[in-house]
């Protein structure tokens, strides 16, 4: 057989499309012409590919090779077609049956020595793929763990294209065991982060549950060493662990940016992402050079995303969160496609009161630079956060006397995981699960709370303090409010709180 076809899978952001691998050989002159719109490292596979099947004892077929990647009016990148590649070629030349071939997607990169290397994206890559009716993969032994969490298909693991050859002709090949975790290895060295840690920080401590109970944003305010960084690290501790759907969705983003452990195929806890200050725009909201990137975004999607020193970070990169902060996704353009990525997650933004930081009186900063320091935190950016404390020095016989009474992580996450049910079983039949994602138009309509509990905020908005997506975001602490404390509706007393938290007037 001249002509021989397989399938592979390219991926445009988290969403995977089906690429039909054709090869022809022909006469002529020997040599390898690659169609179908490949970047650079997909031209490079016809060397790997011919180093790999010359190092597995098979026959490099001679003559004029010619590999069609379809669509061709789709952009391929990447180096996951080189087993597609290399099946389609030894099927052309007749050196393994085809039987196998035609109705299977080949995932994995090779090396020069014929060994198949794991690659990014394999789990969207393979939903997508199933999505369309396939049902047969083979993939790299070290995507095995992360292929298999796509239900009702198959999936082979090969070590090396010797198997794959094996494989195609007939034999099975046989599954590696499941290597249990070594219980000295995975038991951790401590208990790991816990809210008990951060003490006298009665305000902040109660705002970082408000925000995990509710899904809401979270700005924390104070000089070094009160403990704003301790905080935003502890709120992914009483936060609920993620839904099978929410795992699979965050699996995807961390397999398409390379950021699955090892031993580790499935993203089970909220995700916490911490770029630094120096940052651009790109890397925050995702994009790049080729086939756009996931940013940090989405790299939080269903987790939380600490701006730490947030006046530090360029204006235009802080101001580029806000369309992801109401969309909860990020669409990027480029001529050649548009790609969209999830990306909804939690804002936790930290900051010092000043470009020096130095506490109370020996701050010697003019009131111009920090008015400089701070213009960088536009309005409508911080009309978007949900709940802004500031953190106070704390003297020593502070901690002392909070340290028997401050809460543990496990007791913080009991009582959200019982305001998220009282939030859920309100909110059952609409397409949100937390009082943060529900519009305010919808808020209004559908969960209206009695006259006397919006007094407070009725005049603030006449005294212009608040705005009316600060009066809806206000709303929706109150009812995170009333969630913990297991009351039906918010009362006065919930919306003047949930005021207080929303302009920064609750220390």
């Amino acid at each position: 057989m001249s002509l021989s076809r397989t399938y592979c899978v390219t991926l445009l952001g988290v969403q995977g499309h089906i690429v039909e691998v054709e090869v022809h050989l022909g006469g002529g002159d020997p040599g390898v012409t690659l169609v179908g719109l490949p970047d650079a490292a997909l031209r490079e596979a016809r060397d790997r590919i011919r180093a790999a099947v010359a190092n597995s004892s098979e026959s490099w077929p001679s003559g004029q090779i010619t590999i069609s990647l379809s669509p061709a009016s789709l952009p391929k990148s990447g180096s996951l077609f080189d087993l597609a590649i290399a099946g389609a070629v030894l099927s052309a030349a007749g050196e393994v049956p085809v039987d196998r071939l035609a109705d299977s997607v080949l995932i994995a990169e090779l090396g020069l020595d014929g060994r198949a290397r794991p690659v990014r994206g394999v789990l969207p890559a393979i939903v997508s793929a199933a999505e369309q009716g396939f049902k047969r993969f083979v993939v790299a032994a070290g995507n095995a763990a992360e292929a298999r969490l796509v239900p009702d298909v198959e999936v082979t693991a090969v070590a090396d294209l010797a198997q794959l050859c094996d494989w195609l002709r007939g034999a099975e090949v046989p599954r590696p065991p499941d290597q249990e975790p070594d219980p000295a290895a995975a038991a951790p060295t401590d208990r790991g982060p816990d809210l008990a840690d951060v003490l006298g920080q009665p305000v902040a401590r109660r705002a970082v549950e408000i925000a995990a109970a509710g899904g809401h944003n979270l700005m924390m305010l104070g000089p070094p060493g009160t403990g704003k960084s301790l905080l935003a690290e502890r709120l992914p501790t009483v936060l609920p662990a993620l839904s099978p759907a929410e795992a699979l969705e965050a699996t995807a983003i961390h397999s398409v940016a390379g950021l699955l452990p090892p031993g580790a195929p499935l993203v089970t806890v909220p995700p916490f992402a911490a770029p630094h200050h120096t940052s651009s725009r790109a890397s925050i909201i995702g994009g790049g050079h080729g086939n756009p990137q996931p940013g940090w975004v989405s790299k939080a999607h269903h987790g939380i995303l600490f701006v730490d020193e947030a006046p530090q970070f360029g204006r235009g990169v802080l101001d580029s969160l806000r369309e992801p902060l109401e969309r909860g996704e990020v669409v990027i353009a480029r001529a050649s496609s548009t790609v969209a990525f999830p990306a909804r997650f939690q804002l936790v933004m930290a900051a010092n009161p000043c470009p020096c930081a130095k506490p109370g009186n020996l701050c010697t900063c003019p009131a111009g630079e920090r008015r400089r320091y701070f213009s960088r935190l536009s309005g409508p950016l911080l009309d978007r956060i949900d709940l802004k404390v500031e953190l106070q020095p704390v003297a020593r016989a502070e901690l002392l006397a909070d340290r028997a009474f401050a809460e543990s992580s496990e007791t913080v996450a009991a009582r959200v995981a019982q305001a998220r049910d009282r939030a859920r079983e309100r909110l059952e039949h609409t397409p949100w699960n937390t009082n943060a994602a529900i519009p305010g138009a919808r808020l209004r309509r559908d969960f209206p709370v009695e006259q006397a509990a919006l007094r407070v905020l009725g005049r603030a908005m006449d005294r212009g303090q608040i705005s009316a997506r600060g009066v809806d975001r206000a709303l929706r602490v109150a009812w995170t409010l009333a969630d913990l404390a297991g009351r039906d509706r918010p009362g006065e007393e919930d919306t003047a709180y949930a005021y207080a938290l929303w302009s920064g007037r609750a220390w």
